[in-house]
Formats: C-alpha cells, structure tokens, sequence
C-alpha cells in the first residue's frame, strides 16, 4: 500500500511525462535500495494515442462517406485505414503513428542474481496512468461487460472498431462493382456511426486529464516489488526471475514493444517466460488464456497449464484464490511477447462480471484497494513461480525432492505473504 500510495502522488503520471520519469526513477531508487541491479532505458513513445485511433477512424468514416461518389477512392482510404490499424494494434509496423510526435520514456529492468539458472521469468508491470474519459463511466463498462457475457464473445472496443471498418471493405467492393442499392446504403450505415461515435470518444480521452492508477496499474508494481523482495531472500533454485516495469503501456504497450526490440537476441524463447501484473487491487485472480485486440490469440504453453493446476488444486481445497482462466478482447504487455514466440499471461482481478472496478476513472485511487486481493494475486504468482521453477528442474532432470520439513514451512510462507 506504501507503493501505491508514492506512484500515486506522482500525479499525472501520464506516458511521456516528467511524472511518469520521476515515477520511474523513484522505482529504480527502491529496486537498487533492496540490492538489484537494476536499468532505466530511455524509450520513445507515442503518447497520443487514442488520437492515434481516432485518426484510423476518421480515415475509414471519411472513406465511407467518399465511396458514395467515388467507390474507388473510399474503399482505398478504408483499406489503407484498416492495414494501419491491424499492424498497429498487433505491434508490427507503424503507418499512421509515424504522423505524430513521439515523446521519451522509459522501462525499468531489475535482472536477476541467479545467471547461471536454466530459464528466466520475466516479471512485468507497467507504471504509467491511463487517460479517463466519458466512455469509461463504470455503468457504461458494466453495460459492456454484461453485453459481452450475454454474446459469449471476447470482446473489446477495439476489435469492435476494427470490425466496423473491416466491414466496410466488402460493401465499398460491392460499390465499385456496380451494386449502388439501398440495401448497401442501409448495411454501409451502422459501421460508419459506430465510426463516427468513437471519434468523439477518443478525442475526449485524449483531451481528459491522467487517472491516480492506483489499481491500473500501481497495484501491478507493488505486487511485482513484494515479490522481487520475497525471492531475493528466498531464490528459486533454476530460475532467475527479473522485474520489469514498463513504460508508455498505456499507449498500446510501446514500452513492452520496445523491450523486447533490444533485447530479443538475449531472450531464448524456449527458455524465457513473462508474467504480467495488471489491476490487481480489487476482485479475485484471473489468468490470461486469450486475448488480443482484433482477434483472439491463445496464450496456450506451460504458463497456462501450471495456472490451471493451482487453480484445480485451490478449488478442491479453501478456494481462496478463486482463479479462473479469462478470455477478452484486451490486451497487456503479455501479449507483445506472445505474439512474437514466448510464453506469456498476465495475471488480473476482475469482479465475477468481468469489470475492472473504476478502470480509467478519477476513482482509482488508493483508498478504492483492497489488500486482500492483492495478497491472493501477490500469492498465487508466487505459486506459479515455484511450480515452473519445479517445473524447469524437472525438465532438466534434477528435480528437488522436497523435505517434509520444507512443507509446512512453505504453507506458511502462502498463507502470510501480504503484500509489502
């Protein structure tokens, strides 16, 4: 709570601010302080980003509007609309960002001591603030939440925009053919509103001011922190585990994208593991099994099987983590990684109808955390990171057999581990 508390007097600790740097390095500070080694890396970010997103959309309604005169002309200015959206939000190749400034940031890395370990875990959490906006008012997100439930589809708003344009596509096609018909008139116009509506959505989070984040994400940090802390005085025996604290997450994860652009030639893919931090301050553990922006992509690997055996294994006893997997149209810095090749999953608590309590709303502040949650998500990482520990052991063929003494000793070790 102590963390929480000094992220989130660094007020409008947005990405690519000085209270974003101060943040950071007040972390890199407390990292050094508990005996890591510890870097600050500048990073370059584009801190517009919902603007970044309301331009796609802007593109892709203006080329609906054109293709009623001109369907060549439209459908080319939706296709290029769509194609920049999809490699953006899938960090591959940036076409309209590239118009707007970028602003410095900055990732901090705490490597591990055990270097001579068979694998490495990555701990990630990020320490810049969300924007708020009109369109995250809590009833408006249990609205969303609820209709996602009731469609039984991962979705987020997003994908709901990249399908909207995406959609077009054909309809403008069917223009260029020749078909100018009412029926086309009347299927063209439910994705241009939609359109249109999330242009004035957008801009109004890029013109609203930074949240607390004391949830999203300085929960995320503190939980990161306490463990760091924890396996410094108690190390795994074949895993080196880093901390990780990310910049510009906020901005669709430029931080964690370019994390990995430096230092992917060091990060073995078969034998290097991230685990996320996000929002865990209020609600009960869920475990990333899919996600993604535009469409769904399987977390899959080990990570998710071990989260599945702890998950098994409380529910048949106090169930006090009540962990379930989760699929959504969201995505975190996990999914940078999984998308290019490593095990990842974040780790979240979410109420049982799937909402972030007060997600990018002045109302994520300190006093809004309840503590209990962060232990059961401090604890069942923790968990996690022992059985893969075991796990990699196993692999290796020098699997530890556990004393009986060891036991007891580690239970207890659970059931006190509050967060620091």
């Amino acid at each position: 709570m102590d963390v929480i508390r000094e992220l989130c007097a660094f007020e409008g600790r947005f990405a690519g601010t000085d209270a974003e740097r101060r943040a950071a390095n007040w972390l890199a500070g407390s990292l050094r302080d508990s005996g890591q080694r510890v870097a600050v890396e500048s990073i370059y970010a584009h801190p517009q980003a919902a603007l970044v997103q309301a331009a796609h959309c802007l593109l892709a309604f203006a080329g609906s509007l054109v293709a009623v005169g001109s369907p060549p002309v439209g459908f080319t200015m939706v296709l290029i609309s769509a194609t920049s959206m999809y490699l953006d939000l899938n960090y591959r190749f940036y076409l309209i960002r590239r118009l707007f400034f970028r602003r410095a940031s900055q990732n901090v890395i705490a490597r591990g001591e055990q270097r001579d370990t068979k694998a490495r875990a990555i701990l990630i959490a990020h320490v810049d603030a969300a924007k708020n906006g009109a369109v995250f008012k809590p009833k408006r997100a249990r609205r969303f939440a609820a209709f996602a439930q009731w469609l039984q589809l991962p979705l987020g708003p997003f994908r709901v925009l990249f399908w909207s344009i995406a959609l077009l596509l054909p309809i403008l096609g069917a223009r260029m053919a020749g078909l100018d018909s009412e029926a086309i008139s009347i299927l063209q116009l439910p994705s241009t509103l939609i359109l249109l509506i999330a242009i004035f959505a957008l801009v109004d989070i890029e013109l609203s001011s930074a949240t607390p984040g004391a949830n999203d994400n300085a929960s995320g940090v503190a939980v990161a922190l306490s463990i760091a802390d924890t396996l410094n005085s108690d190390p795994l025996e074949h895993l080196d585990v880093w901390t990780l604290i990310t910049g510009a997450e906020e901005c669709q994860q430029e931080g964690m994208r370019s994390f990995l652009s430096s230092h992917r030639k060091q990060l073995d893919p078969e034998t290097t593991y991230f685990i996320c931090l996000n929002t865990l301050g209020r609600g009960r553990v869920r475990y990333e099994a899919g996600a993604g922006w535009i469409v769904t992509t399987s977390m899959g690997g080990r990570l998710l099987e071990l989260c599945d055996a702890i998950a098994q294994a409380d529910r048949e006893g106090e169930n006090r983590y009540g962990a379930r997997p989760l699929f959504h149209g969201y995505a975190s810095d996990a999914m940078v990684a999984r998308l290019r090749g490593y095990p990842a999953t974040t780790i979240r608590c979410l109420t049982d109808n799937g909402v972030v309590p007060a997600q990018h709303t002045p109302d994520d502040t300190p006093d809004a955390i309840d503590s209990d949650a962060m232990d059961r998500a401090h604890d069942f990482v923790l968990d996690l990171l022992r059985q893969l520990d075991r796990d990699v052991g196993r692999r290796a063929g020098e699997e530890p057999e556990e004393a009986e003494s060891e036991k007891p000793r580690r239970r207890r070790r659970r059931a006190s581990g509050a967060v620091r």
